[in-house]
């Protein structure tokens, strides 16, 4: 059993789907069970996932309605091109349950073991609210502040939510969809 499966067994009640590409697992989860699923990753020894590698966020609002957002991509073979496999174009597809428009995604490492494990929360767009992991790892504190600047998502129990790389006076959210190109004038 792999590690998005052990989470599924532990908390069947939070988490929505899994999933295994190319050897990395993500765990898709309810926001309100986020801080219970991270304290069982930090802390079980089992998992022990000890670093936060990487939080960010994405915004959905467009994909799949538009043909810009069609997915583009091939996989290389690993094979040379006179041998078969050809190359197989990719597809990303949304779940059933599509009434979200964001995903806040959280990279997690596991120094004793060298494994990596994915973990997302979805959003519904009109007011994103995400409870905070920084009382689990406290290097989220940079990285909710980042995604608060530029997404506009806010994390409850932010020890100081404040923007972090546009000044205070801005307007808007830059990496939202909507955000025109141009910015608000």
């Amino acid at each position: 059993m792999g590690l998005a499966g052990i989470v599924q067994e532990k908390f069947p009640q939070w988490v929505i789907a899994t999933h295994c590409y190319r050897g990395n697992e993500t765990v898709i989860i309810k926001r309100e069970g986020l801080l219970e699923v991270c304290h069982f990753l930090r802390d079980d020894p089992q998992m022990a996932f000890n670093f936060l590698m990487d939080l960010t966020c994405v915004d959905y609002l467009t994909f799949g309605k538009r043909l810009e957002s069609a997915p583009s991509l091939s996989t290389p073979s690993p094979l040379p091109y006179f041998m078969k496999p050809k190359p197989v174009a990719e597809t990303w597809e949304r779940l059933p349950e599509s009434g979200y428009r964001f995903e806040v995604v959280y990279h997690l490492y596991c120094h004793e073991r060298h494994e990596r494990l994915r973990l997302k929360c979805r959003l519904r767009g009109e007011h994103p609210v995400i409870a905070s992991v920084t009382p689990v790892w406290s290097a989220a504190n940079w990285y909710e502040r980042e995604v608060f600047d530029l997404f506009g998502i806010r994390f409850e129990g932010h020890p100081h939510l404040r923007r972090l790389l546009m000044p205070d006076d801005w307007q808007g959210h830059p990496l939202r969809k909507d955000y025109p190109v141009t910015g608000y004038r």
